[in-house]
């Protein structure tokens, strides 16, 4: 068991910013470097279907059906642990739902227990430019809330999707991230392609560099100022996460930052008409922002793995080693979970 800190880094950003596929740029680019990197990866639902983008040599943990920031963040600490002493990897990169709230993520990874054997280098956050200018035209709700709060913590900012926006929505993007973070660097991209060695960059731990930035806006040191908290030992875990409580300060009925976003999983029992299934996605309403899953069709011979994020759909042929169960997991804010399994279940009977 080796006794160095192992450097970790968080990968933040709302559903389909494009988390996953800097993860696979980044996992690529430490390879090349002859090191190893390991990933940590989380996911709502009960299938990690964004897993399958990631090298299958790379050592890999998965998080199901919770998010790390609270339903399951207990388990954080012992699964890092876990992972880092099985595969005593080079780095660690820690993937987190996109309805994660990182400011728990930050607690839950330097936990006392793994201050030791872990280092958090960095809070790397992908913005969809696009939903940036969308969301903030009603900047009450709480997916805004929550886009805000992943922007805030970050150590870096990439500002992704920069083709699918004019110049001047990209300005007007970069000019609503500084207002959020004053301290990030951003760096406009397209498919997450930037430089990665700010990944290797020897800039001190997060805890020094917000630091360094409280410090020089005259504020206090702690770690977690960027994320406009404090890090008061009496400061309550439900604090962190936004719970609501009753009048009298007890335990309430709770409600996380992201509870406002629902998951439906879809398991296919038979092959689906290609053409059909592209016609139910462009009907999904708007309250639906994220799909993805793996499909077999009944006019093709290779499984698909999809993905949608706003409005748009990618399909990518795989060849898995493994039998893989075909499902669509669907996540959005308040949508009627019965209509979407009623054109399901009509789409497996072959009658969309």
């Amino acid at each position: 068991m080796t006794s160095r800190a192992v450097p970790v880094h968080i990968l933040s950003g709302f559903l389909g910013s494009g988390k996953t596929t800097l993860l696979t740029r980044a996992i690529e680019y430490y390879q090349l470097s002859g090191l190893k990197p390991a990933v940590l990866m989380n996911e709502l639902g009960d299938v990690n279907l964004d897993g399958l983008l990631v090298d299958e040599e790379v050592p890999m943990t998965e998080m199901l059906g919770g998010c790390i920031c609270c339903t399951i963040r207990g388990d954080l600490g012992m699964e890092l642990k876990q992972l880092i002493d099985e595969h005593e990897p080079d780095v660690v990169f820690v993937e987190c739902t996109g309805a994660a709230n990182p400011v728990e993520m930050l607690d839950g990874i330097t936990d006392a227990s793994m201050l030791t054997r872990v280092e958090l280098k960095s809070l790397v956050t992908v913005v969809d430019a696009g939903q940036l200018l969308e969301r903030s035209r009603t900047p009450k709700s709480r997916t805004y809330k929550l886009m805000q709060d992943q922007i805030r913590c970050a150590t870096r900012i990439i500002l992704n999707k920069a083709d699918l926006v004019t110049p001047q929505e990209l300005l007007d993007a970069e000019s609503l991230l500084r207002e959020l973070s004053g301290v990030a660097p951003i760096t406009a991209a397209v498919k997450c392609e930037t430089d990665l060695s700010l990944f290797r960059a020897d800039q001190g731990s997060v805890k020094e560099r917000h630091g360094a930035a409280s410090a020089d806006r005259g504020g206090d040191s702690g770690a977690e100022q960027g994320c406009s908290h404090s890090h008061d030992p009496s400061h309550r875990h439900d604090e962190h996460c936004g719970h609501a409580h009753g009048p009298d300060g007890g335990g309430g009925h709770a409600h996380h930052s992201h509870d406002h976003v629902m998951v439906h999983t879809h398991y296919f029992r038979s092959p689906v008409d290609s053409e059909a299934f592209e016609a139910l996605i462009g009907r999904l309403p708007q309250e639906i922002f994220r799909a993805k899953g793996i499909l077999r069709f009944s006019d093709t011979v290779s499984p698909f793995l999809f993905q949608y994020a706003y409005r748009e759909m990618d399909l990518m042929k795989i060849a898995p080693k493994e039998e893989l169960p075909s499902v669509a997991v669907f996540i959005g804010e308040h949508f009627d979970k019965r209509v979407l399994e009623a054109e399901l279940n009509a789409l497996e009977a072959g009658q969309s």
